[in-house]
This record gives C-alpha cells, structure tokens and sequence, in this order.
C-alpha cells in the first residue's frame, strides 16, 4: 500500500467528483427524504422507515458514485492505465473509496440527524453500518469494472438499488410471514441490519460479513476480467 499513490487517487476522484452535476445531486436523496419524514411531527418512525432511508444512502450515494465513477474511467479507457500503473489494487481500492466514504459519512450524519440519530448510537448497530457501507461500495466497484459504459450502468442502477438498498419497504406489502420470499429477502443485507436492533445475537452481523466477502469476491473476479481484457 502507497500512500502516495492512493492520494494521488483521491484528489483526482474528488476533483471529477466535484465537476460531475450527476454525482453531485446523489447525495441530496436521502436528505430530502429526511426532510419529508421530518415533516411528520414528533411521531416516532417506524424502524423500517428509518431503514429506507439508511438505504438509500448506501444504494444511492456509496453504489451509486463508485458505480459511475468506475464506468466512466472504464468508458473512458483511463481505468487501463490505472491498473497498468504500479498502483496495487488496494491502493486504487482505497484511493476510489476515500471520496464515496467521505460523501456517504456526510449525507448519513445529516440524514440521520434530522430523523433521529439516537437509535444508532450501538457499537453493534455502527458495526452494522460499517459492513452495509463496505457491501455495497465493494458492489458497486464491480458493477462499475464490469460494465463498459455509463448508459450500461444506469440499466444495472435502478434494480440493484431497489433490490438491496429499498429491501424494507417489503414490509408494507403485508407479505405471509410464512412466505418463502419474505424469509428469503430478510435475509437481504439491509434486512439484517434491522434485525441488529431488535435481536442480541451476533448473527444478522455475521450474515452481514458474508454479503461483504460474496461481495468483495464479486468485485475481484470482475478486476481480473478487466485486467484480462485490457
């Protein structure tokens, strides 16, 4: 790992970031969302609620800017030069991750802050965050490698979004309980960070990790097509 190198990484994302109109609006998302809830009153929300909104964070604003970030460099064939550089795919992992990470810290505080933080405040529960950030910014990154232009990503955009970062929203479905497909969706990352908060074990966590490392497999088999194609 050089640390040089991943700075390097970081000042060019953050300048692309900070030119890209697309990216720039992601994080207003959730934020607006939290205004719209906010608007209810003092009624508590329902954890559920509160979940799509920590979801919409972590599909919209850390899959969604690694995402378009990543195709891009891939459309424009920079990203060939990159890994034909002498920076190591950590160095170029976590040099892509510091601007997505920062802009995700951001828009979660701030959302968070105007529905309620409190709920949060768990080492479990922030344990929780951390893996959901790391699934979908490692999903993201491999979704990116694997397609060759933006008009491809944003047809992979909208599915995966709702498929892992609105999984909550299941529940005002009122699904049987008993229903393979709800068991089957509980299961869902998102789903298992909301069971962080209504069961002590440390189990949602460990399906959590597992998410993490089908993840990060993911993003690795599609580095090593890119680096094969290139």
């Amino acid at each position: 790992m050089n640390i040089q190198r991943i700075t390097a990484i970081f000042e060019k994302d953050i300048k692309d970031f900070m030119k890209n109109m697309m990216l720039l609006a992601m994080p207003v998302l959730p934020f607006v969302m939290a205004l719209f809830y906010n608007l209810i009153g003092d009624v508590q929300l329902p954890l559920n609620l509160i979940y799509v909104i920590v979801g919409a964070v972590f599909s919209v604003v850390t899959l969604g800017i690694i995402m378009i970030m990543m195709a891009e460099e891939n459309e424009k064939k920079t990203l060939r030069g990159l890994i034909q550089s002498p920076a190591s795919l950590l160095d170029i992992i976590i040099g892509k991750s510091l601007v997505t990470g920062l802009i995700t810290l951001i828009s979660l505080v701030l959302s968070l802050g105007i529905i309620g933080i409190e709920p949060f405040m768990n080492f479990r529960v922030i344990i929780g965050l951390v893996l959901l950030f790391l699934f979908f910014l490692l999903l993201g990154i491999g979704i990116g490698l694997f397609s060759k232009s933006l008009a491809v990503t944003s047809a992979y955009m909208m599915p995966v979004m709702f498929l892992f970062g609105f999984t909550p929203l299941i529940s005002f479905f009122r699904l049987d309980k008993d229903s393979i497909a709800l068991n089957i969706i509980n299961k869902f990352p998102v789903m298992q960070a909301i069971e962080i908060h209504v069961n002590s074990s440390w189990l949602p966590l460990w399906v959590l990790a597992v998410w993490v490392i089908g993840a990060a497999l993911f993003m690795y088999i599609c580095f090593k097509k890119t680096v094969t194609d290139d």
